[in-house]
């Protein structure tokens, strides 16, 4: 049995956070393992409050696991402060030790659905240096834009903002999801051959489900079990890709809000 880890916020819909990284973990054939970053109190309509969890008690999690578990990739999700980041960043360093790093899978979750912060501002530094130290990030356009400073509203702007993300600030390869464009949702992927970027857009399809909650946080866990299972960047992206868009085609309604992934 394969293991991918989820380094991550408790959501306690399920919807999105831990909680959905794990479900999407069993989805996929891999044994789920979770290191929490913080609490969150929440439903399907707003986040109410952030709690995060002490840093020396995140980077003690981290190590602890490292000395008797050896995940095959990593996902990396909600971090709340620069400290916290900081404390990840540190107790990646455990899975290390022994040759490289697992690959990681980096979902820079800078707010909720609602505008409601997840990561301090001061905390965009780490976030950078965790971003170098992985194999794949995937923003959407907001976190795109915030993380490049570059204005992603063209096709243009977008592809600049992937090759950033992998030239600049040293990704292996970056996805930028088009979920929230105006017009079709496609995708960017900016993938490191050689010497060189590609950059391939993949097609999109909306899929009206309205309102639903935790499709980023999917998407990098389905990549992260891929990877975990052997599958290359590109294939595992495809595969992710699937795995979202078959997510909200079975969408339901679990409370007042956001409707929720649904999984086969």
């Amino acid at each position: 049995m394969r293991v991918a880890l989820s380094i991550a916020g408790s959501d306690p819909t399920g919807g999105a956070g831990l909680q959905a990284d794990l479900q999407t973990f069993a989805a996929c054939g891999v044994h789920g393992a979770g290191v929490v970053t913080a609490l969150t109190v929440q439903d399907t309509v707003k986040v109410k409050r952030v709690l995060p969890v002490f840093p020396n008690v995140v980077r003690e999690q981290l190590q602890t696991l490292a000395g008797d578990l050896t995940p095959h990739a990593l996902k990396l999700g909600m971090l709340a402060t620069d400290d916290v980041a900081r404390a990840v960043d540190h107790g990646l360093d455990a899975f290390a030790r022994t040759g490289p790093l697992p690959p990681l899978v980096l979902d820079p979750v800078l707010a909720a659905s609602d505008g409601t912060p997840l990561l301090e501002r001061r905390a965009l530094p780490i976030l950078c240096t965790l971003i170098g130290r992985a194999q794949l990030v995937t923003p959407n356009l907001a976190e795109a834009k915030t993380l490049c400073e570059r204005d992603v509203s063209s096709r243009a702007g977008v592809e600049a903002a992937a090759r950033s993300l992998v030239e600049q600030l040293g990704a292996g390869a970056a996805l930028v999801k088009g979920g929230h464009a105006a017009d079709a949702p496609d995708d960017c992927l900016a993938l490191r051959e050689g010497e060189g970027v590609i950059v391939r857009w993949l097609a999109g399809e909306r899929i009206p489900a309205g309102p639903v909650h935790g499709t980023g946080c999917a998407l990098a866990a389905a990549a992260a079990a891929h990877l975990a299972l052997g599958a290359d960047v590109a294939e595992s992206v495809e595969r992710a890709r699937r795995f979202v868009a078959e997510g909200l085609r079975r969408a339901f309604a679990a409370g007042e809000g956001a409707r929720l992934l649904g999984r086969a």
